[in-house]
């Protein structure tokens, strides 16, 4: 029964033991970690944390809003601050400023490009990789330079063309068949995307068309593990007790992960007897050996993990991406026309969608994608880094065991490099525009970083910018998009596993060319 009575008694158990943490922290401080300069030089500064108020709001509040309440200490104790609403025993340094970000995740890339120790994914897999998650080290390399050298390289990414062109042609009837024969209905756009970005990464993971109800079974599963997110965090937290305390919801997350497990083996078996000569993502990692643990195979549960990495990461952020483009194309339409010129100066007059190799000869069309990216990121904040070591960040000292974590929505804000930062306007990423030098890598100047940057960068960057400029190029070629009688474009923003739409976006798609693509087939057998 997980009533208040048990997360009062989880809470108090929780201070308990960071009071125990802080002590031992204490009486050790003067022999480990730190320099004799490092040591004088004080944490980070930022409000003082309340032990008890903290956890309780973390394990309460599942739909906390923390972008404000982060965002006003920014301005009293400035851009890099401790908050620690767990107690001091686990602090958290946060960096809202593109200088430091640059300074931590570029100029000092490998002291902060490590992971936390633990994870609700590791808690429930027993440790299973993981790209995003693995610490900072060999067998992280490993992982990493085998999908960014393989399924993720931009040379590889040609042989997927025919999916994509596959998804499309699905994708376009679909909206078709929603908005009715001339477009009168309001569509809701997010789950088609959602499920045309996951069906293609399903192909680029498994290498062959996988049936439509094991994808849809797939999709499921996945879409409950992402939702359960949040409120899962607590295993992250003393999982010994939190996994006795909510046991109801541990049972839950395991038997999710078991039946991702279950689907998932029978096609990386297939790959495996087949020979997995292809081009997929499934067939790369089961020739992969993990360097420090002897040169051993990844084990079944480790593939699954990888899988299930690859198709989260790539599919809630690109769908998000593209709604929230969509979204600023139907509240400010001459952008769309100006976008749409562009789109049929290339390719012409023909019934052919926009090819791949079209998409270098549109500005236009980058700018605005940039731009999206730019005032919606996805994420507004990165996944956590870690410093296993004492150091140093502007003159303050990051202690072992901190979490650093960057401020990505704010630092796409900063008004000493946007002029009217909060407007979208894609001419800052044409010729003359404060944005036309822009490096998503960060490496030299990080003016935004949707992506990340230094060595955590993400390494499906160039992946994304193909998909979402594919997509939107065609999506505006075959529809005059535009706002639904009552269903006004709002642009607020709702905070859940990535920063989305409040009211997701339903709008009138009025076609403007006949499709020459097959309109019923699902996806996944088109």
């Amino acid at each position: 029964m997980e009533d208040w009575l048990l997360y009062t008694l989880t809470t108090l158990l929780c201070l308990l033991c960071l009071l125990l943490l802080r002590a031992r922290a204490r009486s050790s401080a003067g022999g480990k970690g730190h320099a004799a300069g490092d040591a004088l030089l004080p944490l980070p500064p930022g409000p003082t944390p309340l032990p008890l108020v903290g956890p309780l709001l973390f394990l309460l509040r599942r739909d906390f809003d923390l972008q404000p309440v982060l965002r006003r200490i920014a301005r009293e104790h400035g851009p890099v601050f401790t908050y620690a609403p767990l107690g001091k025993a686990l602090p958290t340094v946060f960096v809202a400023s593109r200088g430091a970000a640059h300074r931590a995740l570029v100029q000092r890339g490998a002291a902060f490009a490590s992971r936390p120790v633990t994870g609700c994914g590791a808690v429930v897999t027993s440790g299973s990789l993981n790209i995003g998650s693995a610490p900072y080290g060999a067998t992280w390399r490993a992982l990493r330079r085998n999908i960014a050298a393989g399924v993720l390289n931009p040379s590889r990414l040609r042989a997927f063309s025919p999916a994509r062109r596959r998804v499309l042609g699905v994708l376009a009837s679909r909206v078709r068949a929603a908005g009715g024969a001339g477009g009168e209905r309001a569509v809701a756009v997010m789950d088609l995307f959602q499920y045309a970005v996951f069906c293609l990464l399903v192909y680029m993971c498994f290498g062959d068309r996988v049936e439509d109800t094991r994808v849809r079974d797939i999709e499921a599963t996945l879409r409950e593990l992402l939702g359960s997110f949040h409120s899962n965090q607590v295993f992250s937290f003393l999982p010994a007790l939190t996994k006795v305390v909510f046991w109801r919801r541990w049972e839950k997350l395991v038997s999710l992960w078991r039946r991702q497990e279950e689907l998932f083996l029978p096609l990386v078996q297939a790959r495996r007897e087949a020979g997995a000569n292809g081009d997929c993502y499934v067939d790369s990692i089961l020739k992969l050996t993990i360097p420090e643990d002897g040169g051993r195979a990844l084990t079944d549960v480790e593939i699954a993990s990888l899988c299930s990495e690859f198709l989260a990461a790539g599919t809630e952020s690109t769908a998000t991406a593209l709604q929230w483009i969509l979204a600023n194309l139907v509240k400010y339409p001459a952008m769309q026309d100006r976008l749409r010129d562009e789109v049929a100066g290339v390719v012409g007059a023909d019934d052919g969608e926009v090819r791949e190799e079209d998409l270098q000869a549109m500005p236009y069309l980058k700018a605005v994608v940039l731009e999206g990216l730019r005032r919606h990121p996805p994420g507004h904040y990165l996944f956590p880094h870690a410093v296993h070591e004492d150091t140093t960040l502007d003159g303050y000292r990051v202690p072992a065991g901190a979490l650093i974590n960057f401020a990505v929505g704010d630092i796409g804000l900063d008004e000493e490099v946007w002029d009217a930062p909060l407007e979208f306007r894609p001419e800052r990423f044409l010729p003359g525009g404060e944005g036309e030098d822009v490096d998503l890598t960060g490496s030299k100047e990080i003016k935004m970083m949707p992506f990340g940057a230094g060595r955590r960068v993400c390494p499906g960057m160039a992946v994304a910018l193909l998909h979402l400029e594919y997509f939107v190029a065609n999506l505006v070629r075959e529809f005059q998009w535009c706002e639904a009688d009552g269903e006004e474009v709002d642009l607020t923003e709702k905070f859940e596993l990535n920063v989305v739409m409040k009211r997701p976006l339903k709008v009138k798609a009025v076609p403007l060319r006949r499709l020459r693509s097959a309109p019923a087939a699902t996806i996944a057998a088109a």
